[in-house]
């Protein structure tokens, strides 16, 4: 089992004693760099495109939680398909297990919204207002001044209006976009709610990316916390050969290992660890130190890798197991669950029908004769409009009188349609079923069933 270490004292934006170390990550240029610009570039890109991108005349993706309806990637769903987000929720959960046994925190450093929105928003705001690290320290150190308090207001100011961007991206996935635009140019006071969750997501936004930043990841979020049960010795991990670094020293001294204790992999971490120190619970697998050591060995003429993706097994020189027990459980346990999700999914009907009856007695006595009222309520799923029609299977001796056996219902929408039975008390022995047929044009079929109440 991969253990994890605590962090040393002055090598972690946490101190010992439990106050902030500020971390003021150097910037770092390599592959890995490259590939997570591009990575970022599309998530972000992504994100901002799904509520534009208009599948079967809808959003790709518009949660509209006023109307109870949800359109996603052209499949539509409503309040009464609430029991699915337990397979979602509970897929994306296992998910994540699964590729943290495989590729270790690949989810934290190059996927996870809070990572995205710091490394490819906020800090290259702080990066062009501020400049490079040491910069940065100095104007931190240095007294207040009108050039000081310019830099300040101008990253501060960049913080908010990215912040208020975000929100309204947000927003738009909750009120679609045509909406939000009539929204914008109109007064606060004529959206209040709308203006009250832009204000709040802004707040929380700024508050987060321009001061709280890493100790997200490393007070309040719980997945670095459960690495220690999510790892083993063949995961993937952001790791440092310590058979070749140790023992560190000087390039000239040829007697001392690869590392020359430039410290460079601690400068550019955004959480200020020291990868030499192990597997850390601040550890997000952003891969600056594999760039950071991976230059520095190429200024030296020393091959790569004394930093690199690794397995903690593989770091000790020891053989590498892709394939192995844990992973061929979490694999079977994946293919189960999304047998399962696909089973519920295609059990989904586009409508819901459903029997009820109307309000008063159970049933009603008319000289020989008694009466049951129902009321079929009905929904319609679907994104579009759709035509349904309705028959009754009470037996022979049930009198049925329907007024609407045709309803067309538009996208979302939902009528109710009574049905009256009658039969002679002579004729009733027990209490029976009554069964309502239900049919989309072109489309499923729907049985609901009631009880037909009397008494002789």
């Amino acid at each position: 089992m991969a253990r994890m270490r605590l962090p040393v004292l002055g090598a972690s934006s946490l101190g010992a004693d439990g106050h902030r170390n500020t971390v003021f990550p150097a910037d770092v240029r390599g592959r890995f760099d490259r590939a997570r610009v591009v990575v970022f570039a599309l998530l972000v890109g992504l994100w901002i495109a799904l509520p534009w991108i208009k599948i079967a005349g809808r959003p790709a993706v518009f949660l509209d939680i006023d109307a109870r309806e949800f359109y996603l990637f052209g499949a539509s769903f409503n309040a009464q398909d609430v029991w699915l987000l337990f397979f979602l929720a509970t897929g994306v959960g296992f998910g994540l297990v699964f590729v943290t046994a495989l590729a270790g925190r690949a989810w934290c450093g190059w996927a996870c919204p809070q990572t995205v929105f710091l490394e490819g928003i906020y800090r290259r705001i702080e990066r062009f207002v501020e400049g490079p690290r040491e910069k940065r320290m100095r104007l931190r150190d240095a007294p207040w001044n009108l050039a000081k308090v310019a830099r300040a207001t101008v990253k501060h100011a960049l913080y908010v209006v990215a912040s208020l961007l975000i929100a309204h991206i947000i927003l738009a996935y909750f009120v679609s976009l045509p909406r939000e635009l009539e929204m914008i140019r109109h007064k606060p006071g004529a959206h209040p709610e709308a203006f009250t969750w832009v204000a709040a997501i802004s707040a929380l936004l700024y508050v987060n990316f321009a001061w709280f930043r890493e100790q997200f990841c490393v007070v309040l979020c719980p997945y670095g916390r459960l690495q220690s049960v999510l790892l083993d010795d063949h995961s993937l991990v952001v790791g440092y050969d310590t058979k070749r670094g140790e023992p560190r020293g000087k390039a000239t001294e040829e007697d001392k290992g690869a590392c020359v204790d430039c410290k460079r992999c601690v400068v550019v971490c955004p959480t200020g660890i020291d990868i030499r120190n192990g597997l850390q619970l601040d550890c997000i697998a952003c891969t600056a130190c594999i760039d950071a050591c991976d230059d520095v060995m190429d200024k030296l003429g020393r091959p790569r890798g004394l930093v690199r993706y690794d397995s903690p097994d593989g770091l000790a020189g020891k053989p590498k197991k892709i394939i192995r027990a844990r992973v061929l459980f979490y694999t079977a346990l994946l293919v189960i669950g999304a047998v399962v999700a696909g089973f519920a999914v295609r059990s989904r009907t586009s409508f819901e029908a459903t029997l009820l009856r109307l309000p008063g007695e159970p049933y009603v006595i008319q000289g020989d004769t008694l009466r049951n009222a129902f009321d079929l309520h009905l929904v319609n799923k679907r994104g579009g409009r759709e035509t349904f029609h309705i028959s009754v299977d009470a037996g022979p001796d049930v009198t049925t009188i329907a007024p609407i056996t045709t309803i067309t219902l538009e996208a979302q929408t939902s009528a109710h349609a009574p049905l009256f039975l009658t039969m002679a008390r002579n004729r009733f022995d027990r209490d029976f079923a009554v069964r309502i047929r239900v049919w989309r044009d072109g489309g499923e079929t729907s049985i609901v069933t009631g009880k037909f109440l009397g008494a002789r």
